[in-house]
């Protein structure tokens, strides 16, 4: 098989109080969708939401091990996501893993990745995946010049990256913490 595996777009916005995390539902290979419905945004844990682009498999293990993270340092999610990161890429199994991860709680926002990096964005917004830049910016953009509660700016930068973005849909799942 060849061809890259592509799709998804995921994106986080924390405003006033509520934290609103999405994703679009494609999954493809080359030019082909292989599904319109994947879901890679998800409940973790108490209060905290987690999305994943990347490949499926390895987006779950990251999800579990992010999760067992959390139970370890109970629920606080920094120390989490800085211990998820030093064993991703320390870990000789887990650094072969492609995929990057947004997680949020109330007060925190951070994307992960195996290289180690854990950044926390300055302005409340993150976003990863093929469509993510687009996204990105059309949430900026919402943010700066809408008074839109978090949870329909996500949904607006979703509509609005799958309307450019050809790896993503507009069959999105969003979790809202408030």
């Amino acid at each position: 098989m060849n061809e890259t595996l592509h799709g998804t777009t995921v994106i986080a916005v924390r405003r006033r109080g509520q934290v609103a995390m999405g994703g679009d539902g494609q999954v493809s290979l080359g030019a082909t969708v292989l599904k319109q419905g994947a879901r890679k945004v998800h409940r973790v844990g108490e209060g905290t939401l987690a999305g994943f682009a990347g490949g499926a498999a390895d987006g779950l293990t990251l999800f579990e091990r992010f999760e067992a993270k959390l139970r370890e340092f109970r629920g606080h999610l920094p120390r989490a996501a800085v211990e998820l990161a030093k064993e991703w890429r320390t870990d000789r199994v887990l650094r072969r893993l492609e995929a990057l991860l947004v997680v949020a709680d109330r007060e925190h926002l951070f994307m992960i990745s195996g290289n180690g990096e854990v950044v926390e964005p300055d302005d409340d917004v993150a976003a990863v995946g093929s469509g993510g830049p687009y996204a990105l910016a059309a949430a900026r953009t919402l943010l700066a010049h809408t008074d839109l509660s978090a949870e329909a700016i996500v949904r607006e930068a979703l509509r609005i990256a799958a309307s450019i973005c050809v790896y993503t849909n507009d069959q999105v799942v969003v979790e809202v913490l408030e």
